[in-house]
């Protein structure tokens, strides 16, 4: 794909509602079917609860967008859908967000909407979460924080808990998976950022949510589970809690301005086959 700046798009506008089978048990003639004695339940596989189609669901596959809070680019479309089949979220070296006494800028989705319901990650589960992603040459590392990805609470905007960072030490940038809210914001997992740009690669996160939670990360060079792994990671007691409301991920870029100049420039972020699965 051919590098180009932010470019303007028109909007356009989640799956159906997730249809549930129940299975009936029958009695034999003159007896009563039951389970063994000390017979174990089987785990049920887990059950794919998003899987928004851009060209159909639009941005009602998230809870929000969160561009250009303060109005003053009206002009600018910040997330649409380019293509049919992906998400492209667009931003300005000139954006400002609200936030920040003017030293960041946003534009990011939030959370997932399925058939009109908001998905909430809650203690205790588990999620698995993936995605493609397109990373131009324009989106850069940055010696200051650079999220594309974030879970963090609603109730108290608590967090971020897990990103996933854009970063730069001297002249290597890198894709770095972080516990962003324990001590000292560890990595998971982190590569060299520059054999991964410029193509779709998939991103899968796997999460269990809970003060002491845990998160396993993995960036595979090219799209599809068979596609080679760039890097991967696991963590415990990774502090993630729902804050008795709900964990929701995000998604885009929200970076400070505060890193070099050549760092913060006009540039773009894709996104496409989104999937979220909660397990048992």
């Amino acid at each position: 794909m051919t590098e180009h700046a932010p470019r303007h798009f028109s909007r356009r506008a989640v799956l159906g509602s997730m249809t549930a089978a129940a299975v009936g048990s029958s009695l034999a003639i003159g007896q009563t079917a039951s389970a063994a004695p000390g017979a174990l339940a089987t785990p049920r596989a887990p059950q794919l609860l998003w899987h928004p189609d851009p060209a159909g669901d639009g941005l009602k596959a998230f809870e929000g967008i969160e561009a250009d809070r303060g109005n003053a680019h009206p002009d600018r479309d910040y997330v649409v859908i380019e293509g049919g089949d992906h998400y492209r979220f667009n931003i300005w070296k000139d954006d400002r967000d609200t936030t920040g006494d003017g030293d960041r800028q946003r534009t990011e989705s939030k959370g997932m909407v399925q058939g009109g319901t908001k998905l909430k990650m809650r203690d205790g589960e588990t999620w698995s979460i993936s995605y493609e992603m397109f990373m131009p040459t324009s989106l850069h590392g940055t010696s200051k924080f650079t999220h594309i990805f974030q879970t963090k609470t609603p109730v108290d905007n608590g967090g971020p808990y897990v990103v996933l960072d854009l970063g730069r030490s001297g002249s290597t940038e890198t894709l770095r998976a972080r516990a962003y809210a324990n001590s000292g914001s560890p990595d998971i997992a982190s590569t060299n950022l520059a054999p991964l740009r410029n193509k779709w690669i998939t991103i899968e996160w796997t999460f269990t949510i809970g003060s002491s939670g845990k998160a396993g990360f993995v960036a595979r060079n090219g799209t599809g589970s068979s596609a080679p792994v760039a890097v991967q990671g696991s963590m415990s007691n990774v502090k993630i809690p729902d804050q008795d409301d709900y964990v929701r991920p995000k998604w885009g870029i929200y970076r400070s301005v505060e890193s070099a100049s050549s760092d913060i420039l006009d540039t773009y972020l894709l996104f496409r086959n989104f999937k979220a699965s909660k397990g048992t």
